[in-house]
């Protein structure tokens, strides 16, 4: 979570800034409702890439990697 939070900052404000530059944002209401839509969406795709990330990569959690998980001694009899 506090991956999430930090790389949303990072990443999405100068993708806020940019984009604010071309919309028309006289009040502050405008501003505010503006940086919440815009940072919802950039909220979202962050979490959902940290996420696949995570899983895909040994993310420094102490779990085990994929590999170890399969069983590959099983033995079956007929």
């Amino acid at each position: 979570m506090q991956m999430t939070f930090v790389t949303t900052i990072l990443v999405g404000s100068p993708i806020v800034a940019v984009l604010s530059i071309n919309a028309g944002l006289q009040t502050w209401g405008a501003r505010a409702e503006f940086a919440i839509r815009v940072g919802a969406v950039i909220w979202f795709v962050t979490a959902v890439v940290l996420f696949v990330y995570a899983k895909r990569t040994n993310a420094g959690d102490g779990g085990t990697p994929p590999e170890a998980e399969l069983d590959t001694d099983i033995d079956v009899e007929d």
